[in-house]
Protein backbone atom coordinates (compact mmCIF):
# COMPACT_ATOMS: atom_id res chain seq x y z
CA UNK A 1 0.00 0.00 0.00
CA UNK A 2 1.57 3.72 -0.94
CA UNK A 3 1.17 6.39 0.95
CA UNK A 4 0.97 9.45 -1.12
CA UNK A 5 0.86 12.28 1.11
CA UNK A 6 -0.37 15.00 -1.39
CA UNK A 7 -3.25 12.19 -2.03
CA UNK A 8 -4.14 11.67 1.71
CA UNK A 9 -4.77 15.55 2.48
CA UNK A 10 -6.80 16.03 -0.75
CA UNK A 11 -9.11 13.78 -0.09
CA UNK A 12 -9.69 15.66 3.25
CA UNK A 13 -9.97 18.71 0.98
CA UNK A 14 -11.99 17.49 -1.71
CA UNK A 15 -14.48 16.12 1.02
CA UNK A 16 -14.62 19.34 2.68
CA UNK A 17 -14.04 17.90 6.31
CA UNK A 18 -11.95 15.84 8.36
CA UNK A 19 -13.79 12.84 10.01
CA UNK A 20 -10.92 12.22 12.41
CA UNK A 21 -8.87 14.87 14.40
CA UNK A 22 -5.05 15.68 12.91
CA UNK A 23 -2.79 17.30 15.26
CA UNK A 24 -1.40 14.87 18.19
CA UNK A 25 -2.88 17.89 20.57
CA UNK A 26 -6.65 17.34 19.22
CA UNK A 27 -5.89 12.95 19.20
CA UNK A 28 -4.94 13.45 22.89
CA UNK A 29 -7.60 16.00 23.57
CA UNK A 30 -10.55 13.90 22.08
CA UNK A 31 -9.22 10.77 24.02
CA UNK A 32 -9.08 12.82 27.18
CA UNK A 33 -12.75 13.39 26.71
CA UNK A 34 -13.47 9.45 25.81
CA UNK A 35 -11.35 8.11 28.66
CA UNK A 36 -12.45 7.96 32.36
CA UNK A 37 -9.38 10.17 34.49
CA UNK A 38 -7.70 7.05 35.69
CA UNK A 39 -7.19 4.81 32.28
CA UNK A 40 -6.39 8.42 30.31
CA UNK A 41 -3.95 9.60 32.84
CA UNK A 42 -2.35 5.94 32.93
CA UNK A 43 -1.28 6.22 29.09
CA UNK A 44 -0.46 10.07 28.76
CA UNK A 45 1.45 10.51 31.73
CA UNK A 46 5.21 10.05 32.78
CA UNK A 47 7.40 9.58 35.88
CA UNK A 48 7.82 11.59 38.18
CA UNK A 49 7.31 16.09 37.29
CA UNK A 50 7.11 14.44 33.73
CA UNK A 51 10.49 16.01 32.72
CA UNK A 52 11.97 13.43 30.66
CA UNK A 53 8.25 13.50 28.37
CA UNK A 54 9.40 16.82 28.10
CA UNK A 55 13.04 16.43 27.25
CA UNK A 56 11.74 14.23 24.85
CA UNK A 57 10.55 16.84 22.97
CA UNK A 58 13.08 19.48 23.18
CA UNK A 59 15.12 16.89 21.47
CA UNK A 60 13.48 16.97 18.81
CA UNK A 61 12.58 21.02 18.47
CA UNK A 62 16.11 21.49 19.03
CA UNK A 63 17.27 19.89 15.94
CA UNK A 64 15.77 21.51 12.24
CA UNK A 65 15.71 19.90 9.12
CA UNK A 66 17.92 21.82 6.27
CA UNK A 67 15.84 20.20 2.94
CA UNK A 68 17.47 20.41 -0.71
CA UNK A 69 15.59 22.11 -3.41
CA UNK A 70 15.20 20.96 -6.88
CA UNK A 71 16.44 17.78 -6.24
CA UNK A 72 13.70 15.86 -8.74
CA UNK A 73 11.92 13.88 -6.09
CA UNK A 74 8.71 13.38 -8.06
CA UNK A 75 8.74 9.40 -6.99
CA UNK A 76 9.43 8.74 -3.05
CA UNK A 77 10.43 5.48 -1.11
CA UNK A 78 9.16 5.17 2.30
CA UNK A 79 9.44 1.87 2.98
CA UNK A 80 12.33 0.39 5.72
CA UNK A 81 13.28 -3.38 6.38
CA UNK A 82 14.64 -4.01 9.35
CA UNK A 83 15.96 -7.89 10.44
CA UNK A 84 14.40 -9.02 7.32
CA UNK A 85 10.74 -7.15 8.40
CA UNK A 86 9.59 -5.25 5.57
CA UNK A 87 7.22 -1.99 6.19
CA UNK A 88 5.80 0.15 3.72
CA UNK A 89 6.53 3.26 6.60
CA UNK A 90 9.74 3.92 8.85
CA UNK A 91 7.69 3.27 11.65
CA UNK A 92 6.62 0.01 13.78
CA UNK A 93 3.56 0.25 16.36
CA UNK A 94 5.14 0.31 19.63
CA UNK A 95 4.61 -2.60 22.30
CA UNK A 96 1.74 -0.36 24.35
CA UNK A 97 0.49 -2.15 27.26
CA UNK A 98 -2.63 -2.67 28.49
CA UNK A 99 -5.04 -1.77 25.51
CA UNK A 100 -8.19 -2.69 26.77
CA UNK A 101 -8.28 0.62 29.02
CA UNK A 102 -8.24 2.81 26.07
CA UNK A 103 -11.06 0.65 23.31
CA UNK A 104 -12.53 -2.79 24.29
CA UNK A 105 -10.86 -4.29 21.48
CA UNK A 106 -7.36 -3.60 22.36
CA UNK A 107 -4.84 -4.98 20.99
CA UNK A 108 -6.89 -7.05 18.34
CA UNK A 109 -7.96 -3.24 17.10
CA UNK A 110 -4.93 -2.30 16.23
CA UNK A 111 -4.05 -5.74 15.02
CA UNK A 112 -6.73 -5.40 12.07
CA UNK A 113 -5.41 -2.01 11.70
CA UNK A 114 -2.12 -3.20 11.28
CA UNK A 115 -3.08 -5.39 8.53
CA UNK A 116 -5.39 -3.56 6.77
CA UNK A 117 -2.25 -0.91 6.20
CA UNK A 118 0.38 -3.57 6.53
CA UNK A 119 2.33 -1.98 9.13
CA UNK A 120 4.23 -4.29 11.75
CA UNK A 121 3.20 -4.30 15.37
CA UNK A 122 5.06 -5.20 18.09
CA UNK A 123 3.09 -6.99 20.76
CA UNK A 124 3.46 -6.37 25.14
CA UNK A 125 3.59 -8.34 27.17
CA UNK A 126 1.32 -6.51 29.09
CA UNK A 127 -1.52 -7.20 26.43
CA UNK A 128 -5.27 -7.93 27.57
CA UNK A 129 -5.57 -10.58 24.46
CA UNK A 130 -3.10 -13.27 24.16
CA UNK A 131 -0.26 -13.87 22.11
CA UNK A 132 -2.00 -16.24 19.70
CA UNK A 133 -5.00 -14.10 19.26
CA UNK A 134 -3.40 -11.12 17.93
CA UNK A 135 -1.79 -13.54 15.97
CA UNK A 136 -4.68 -14.38 14.16
CA UNK A 137 -5.35 -10.84 13.75
CA UNK A 138 -3.19 -9.51 12.02
CA UNK A 139 -2.75 -12.66 9.34
CA UNK A 140 0.43 -12.41 7.26
CA UNK A 141 1.29 -9.19 9.05
CA UNK A 142 4.88 -8.97 10.22
CA UNK A 143 4.95 -9.13 14.23
CA UNK A 144 7.31 -8.94 16.94
CA UNK A 145 6.86 -9.96 20.78
CA UNK A 146 7.97 -7.58 23.50
CA UNK A 147 9.07 -9.31 26.43
CA UNK A 148 8.91 -8.18 30.20
CA UNK A 149 11.39 -10.86 31.37
CA UNK A 150 9.45 -11.80 34.77
CA UNK A 151 10.88 -13.26 37.80
CA UNK A 152 9.82 -16.81 36.98
CA UNK A 153 11.64 -17.70 34.16
CA UNK A 154 9.36 -20.95 33.47
CA UNK A 155 6.68 -18.43 32.69
CA UNK A 156 9.36 -16.18 30.90
CA UNK A 157 10.28 -19.00 28.98
CA UNK A 158 7.11 -20.36 28.05
CA UNK A 159 5.68 -16.69 26.70
CA UNK A 160 9.17 -16.74 24.17
CA UNK A 161 7.64 -20.41 22.98
CA UNK A 162 4.40 -19.37 22.29
CA UNK A 163 5.58 -16.12 20.49
CA UNK A 164 7.90 -18.27 18.11
CA UNK A 165 5.12 -20.78 17.29
CA UNK A 166 2.27 -18.05 16.46
CA UNK A 167 4.70 -16.24 13.89
CA UNK A 168 6.65 -13.71 15.62
CA UNK A 169 9.66 -13.55 13.94
CA UNK A 170 11.58 -11.25 16.98
CA UNK A 171 11.84 -10.77 20.86
CA UNK A 172 11.97 -7.28 21.80
CA UNK A 173 13.41 -7.50 25.94
CA UNK A 174 12.32 -4.63 27.35
CA UNK A 175 15.19 -3.75 29.56
CA UNK A 176 14.37 -0.37 31.37
CA UNK A 177 10.77 -1.41 33.30
CA UNK A 178 12.43 -4.46 35.60
CA UNK A 179 9.80 -2.43 38.42
CA UNK A 180 7.45 0.71 37.51
CA UNK A 181 8.53 3.76 37.61
CA UNK A 182 7.25 6.24 40.18
CA UNK A 183 4.66 7.93 38.11
CA UNK A 184 2.88 10.30 40.19
CA UNK A 185 -0.26 10.73 38.50
CA UNK A 186 -1.24 6.90 38.42
CA UNK A 187 -0.26 7.25 41.99
CA UNK A 188 -3.48 10.55 42.60
CA UNK A 189 -5.68 8.19 41.14
CA UNK A 190 -4.69 4.85 42.87
CA UNK A 191 -4.70 3.18 39.73
CA UNK A 192 -2.96 0.36 38.55
CA UNK A 193 -5.02 -1.55 35.67
CA UNK A 194 -3.70 -4.70 36.19
CA UNK A 195 -5.37 -4.68 39.55
CA UNK A 196 -8.54 -5.26 37.66
CA UNK A 197 -7.76 -7.66 35.18
CA UNK A 198 -6.45 -5.88 32.59
CA UNK A 199 -3.38 -6.41 30.39
CA UNK A 200 -2.37 -10.02 31.88
CA UNK A 201 -3.94 -12.03 29.14
CA UNK A 202 -0.90 -13.16 27.54
CA UNK A 203 -0.32 -14.82 31.46
CA UNK A 204 -3.80 -16.12 32.12
CA UNK A 205 -3.65 -17.74 28.61
CA UNK A 206 -0.19 -19.16 29.65
CA UNK A 207 0.09 -23.09 30.46
CA UNK A 208 2.77 -22.39 32.79
CA UNK A 209 1.83 -19.54 34.53
CA UNK A 210 -1.36 -21.29 35.41
CA UNK A 211 0.19 -23.98 36.70
CA UNK A 212 1.28 -21.12 39.39
CA UNK A 213 -2.66 -20.25 40.12
CA UNK A 214 -4.73 -21.90 43.29
CA UNK A 215 -7.48 -21.50 41.03
CA UNK A 216 -8.50 -20.74 37.51
CA UNK A 217 -8.15 -17.10 36.92
CA UNK A 218 -12.20 -16.83 36.23
CA UNK A 219 -12.63 -17.80 39.61
CA UNK A 220 -10.56 -15.30 41.13
CA UNK A 221 -8.88 -13.01 38.58
CA UNK A 222 -7.56 -10.82 41.56
CA UNK A 223 -5.44 -13.85 42.83
CA UNK A 224 -4.54 -13.95 38.75
CA UNK A 225 -3.28 -10.42 38.82
CA UNK A 226 -1.25 -10.53 42.18
CA UNK A 227 0.64 -13.65 41.09
CA UNK A 228 1.78 -11.54 38.40
CA UNK A 229 2.18 -8.75 39.45
CA UNK A 230 4.29 -10.26 42.32
CA UNK A 231 6.31 -11.87 39.43
CA UNK A 232 6.65 -8.81 37.77
CA UNK A 233 9.46 -6.70 39.80
CA UNK A 234 13.06 -8.78 38.19
CA UNK A 235 15.89 -6.05 39.01
CA UNK A 236 18.29 -8.95 39.59
CA UNK A 237 18.35 -9.52 35.92
CA UNK A 238 21.83 -8.66 34.18
CA UNK A 239 23.16 -9.07 30.87
CA UNK A 240 24.44 -12.58 31.09
CA UNK A 241 21.03 -13.45 31.09
CA UNK A 242 20.64 -12.98 27.74
CA UNK A 243 22.89 -15.99 26.94
CA UNK A 244 19.57 -18.22 28.64
CA UNK A 245 17.56 -16.19 26.05
CA UNK A 246 19.54 -17.04 23.78
CA UNK A 247 20.09 -20.71 23.60
CA UNK A 248 16.06 -20.28 24.07
CA UNK A 249 15.51 -19.35 21.20
CA UNK A 250 16.37 -19.15 17.47
CA UNK A 251 14.40 -15.91 17.21
CA UNK A 252 16.36 -12.70 16.43
CA UNK A 253 16.76 -10.66 19.49
CA UNK A 254 16.18 -6.61 20.42
CA UNK A 255 17.14 -5.19 23.81
CA UNK A 256 14.58 -1.93 24.33
CA UNK A 257 15.45 0.70 26.60
CA UNK A 258 19.07 1.46 25.66
CA UNK A 259 20.26 4.79 26.15
CA UNK A 260 23.79 4.94 26.07
CA UNK A 261 26.55 4.25 24.06
CA UNK A 262 28.15 1.99 26.37
CA UNK A 263 25.16 -0.21 26.84
CA UNK A 264 24.71 -0.35 23.10
CA UNK A 265 28.02 -1.69 22.47
CA UNK A 266 27.85 -4.16 25.14
CA UNK A 267 24.46 -5.43 23.83
CA UNK A 268 25.94 -6.06 20.26
CA UNK A 269 28.95 -7.72 22.02
CA UNK A 270 26.37 -10.68 23.89
CA UNK A 271 25.09 -11.20 20.44
CA UNK A 272 21.85 -9.43 19.73
CA UNK A 273 20.10 -8.83 16.38
CA UNK A 274 19.23 -5.24 17.20
CA UNK A 275 18.40 -2.51 19.79
CA UNK A 276 15.99 -0.08 20.50
CA UNK A 277 16.75 3.44 21.74
CA UNK A 278 14.40 4.36 23.98
CA UNK A 279 13.46 5.90 27.79
CA UNK A 280 9.83 4.53 27.48
CA UNK A 281 8.00 7.52 26.83
CA UNK A 282 9.63 9.05 29.73
CA UNK A 283 7.43 6.49 32.12
CA UNK A 284 10.40 4.90 34.02
CA UNK A 285 12.97 7.51 35.26
CA UNK A 286 12.26 11.03 35.83
CA UNK A 287 14.98 13.65 34.68
CA UNK A 288 16.33 10.90 31.68
CA UNK A 289 18.53 12.08 28.38
CA UNK A 290 15.99 12.59 25.76
CA UNK A 291 15.86 9.56 23.62
CA UNK A 292 16.90 11.36 20.57
CA UNK A 293 19.71 12.29 22.04
CA UNK A 294 20.81 8.96 22.89
CA UNK A 295 20.42 7.65 19.55
CA UNK A 296 23.29 9.93 18.29
CA UNK A 297 25.44 8.81 21.35
CA UNK A 298 24.71 5.09 20.42
CA UNK A 299 25.13 5.57 16.74
CA UNK A 300 28.28 7.61 17.39
CA UNK A 301 29.71 4.07 19.43
CA UNK A 302 28.63 1.22 17.59
CA UNK A 303 28.70 2.83 14.20
CA UNK A 304 25.92 2.81 10.81
CA UNK A 305 25.96 -0.74 10.63
CA UNK A 306 24.28 -2.04 13.47
CA UNK A 307 20.45 -2.03 13.61
CA UNK A 308 19.22 0.72 15.87
CA UNK A 309 15.90 1.94 15.89
CA UNK A 310 13.79 4.42 18.70
CA UNK A 311 11.45 5.77 20.55
CA UNK A 312 10.02 7.90 22.60
CA UNK A 313 8.66 11.47 21.56
CA UNK A 314 7.51 10.88 18.32
CA UNK A 315 4.85 12.74 17.51
CA UNK A 316 4.64 13.74 14.16
CA UNK A 317 6.23 13.16 10.26
CA UNK A 318 8.82 15.50 10.89
CA UNK A 319 10.13 14.02 13.96
CA UNK A 320 10.29 10.64 11.93
CA UNK A 321 12.45 12.18 9.51
CA UNK A 322 14.58 13.84 12.26
CA UNK A 323 15.03 10.25 13.70
CA UNK A 324 16.14 8.62 10.36
CA UNK A 325 18.50 11.50 9.56
CA UNK A 326 20.19 10.99 12.95
CA UNK A 327 20.67 6.96 12.89
CA UNK A 328 17.48 5.35 12.96
CA UNK A 329 16.63 1.99 11.49
CA UNK A 330 12.95 2.77 11.84
CA UNK A 331 11.13 4.34 14.82
CA UNK A 332 8.66 2.65 17.19
CA UNK A 333 5.51 4.81 17.33
CA UNK A 334 3.37 4.53 20.77
CA UNK A 335 1.08 7.16 22.09
CA UNK A 336 -0.58 8.64 18.99
CA UNK A 337 -1.84 5.19 17.83
CA UNK A 338 -2.85 4.86 21.40
CA UNK A 339 -5.01 8.21 21.58
CA UNK A 340 -6.59 7.33 17.80
CA UNK A 341 -7.55 3.79 19.67
CA UNK A 342 -9.26 5.35 22.37
CA UNK A 343 -11.10 7.76 19.81
CA UNK A 344 -12.35 5.40 17.45
CA UNK A 345 -11.01 1.72 17.87
CA UNK A 346 -9.48 0.67 14.40
CA UNK A 347 -10.61 3.32 12.51
CA UNK A 348 -8.92 5.44 14.77
CA UNK A 349 -6.12 3.89 14.63
CA UNK A 350 -5.60 3.78 10.82
CA UNK A 351 -6.67 7.43 10.59
CA UNK A 352 -3.75 7.88 12.56
CA UNK A 353 -1.50 5.67 11.00
CA UNK A 354 -2.50 7.21 7.48
CA UNK A 355 -2.13 10.43 8.77
CA UNK A 356 1.75 10.08 9.99
CA UNK A 357 2.49 8.17 6.98
CA UNK A 358 1.17 11.24 5.00
CA UNK A 359 3.16 13.99 6.50
CA UNK A 360 5.96 12.15 6.69
CA UNK A 361 6.10 11.85 2.58
CA UNK A 362 5.57 15.54 2.54
CA UNK A 363 7.93 16.05 5.00
CA UNK A 364 10.51 14.11 2.78
CA UNK A 365 9.41 15.66 -0.20
CA UNK A 366 9.51 19.18 1.18
CA UNK A 367 12.84 18.44 2.24
CA UNK A 368 14.35 17.11 -1.10
CA UNK A 369 14.17 13.68 0.06
CA UNK A 370 13.46 10.50 -2.48
CA UNK A 371 13.68 8.14 -0.07
CA UNK A 372 14.17 7.68 4.14
CA UNK A 373 16.89 5.46 3.75
CA UNK A 374 18.60 7.54 2.12
CA UNK A 375 18.70 10.27 5.20
CA UNK A 376 21.41 11.28 7.07
CA UNK A 377 23.34 14.09 9.47
CA UNK A 378 23.58 16.43 6.36
CA UNK A 379 19.86 16.84 6.76
CA UNK A 380 20.03 18.18 10.35
CA UNK A 381 21.78 21.70 11.44
CA UNK A 382 23.95 21.41 13.83
CA UNK A 383 22.62 21.89 17.50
Amino acid sequence: MGFDGSQIQNEIYISGESPWPVSFADWEARAQDALEPGPFDYIAGGAGAEATMRANREAFERRRLRPKMLTGNAARDLSVEVLGVRSPVPFFLAPVGVLSIAHPEGELAVARAAAALGIPLVLSSAASHSIEEVAEALGDTPRWFQLYWVSDPDVAGSLVDRAAAAGYSAIVVTVDTLTLGWRPRDLDHAYLPFREGEGIGQFTSDPVFLERLPVPPEEDVLVAAGTMLAMFPNLKLGWDDLAWLRERTELQILVKGILRGDDAARAFELGVDGIVVSNHGGRQVDGSVAALDALVEVREEVGRDPVVLMDSGIRGGADVVKAMALGADAVLLGRPYVYGLAVGGQEGVEAVLRNLAAETDLTLALSGGSSVRELDSSWIAAS
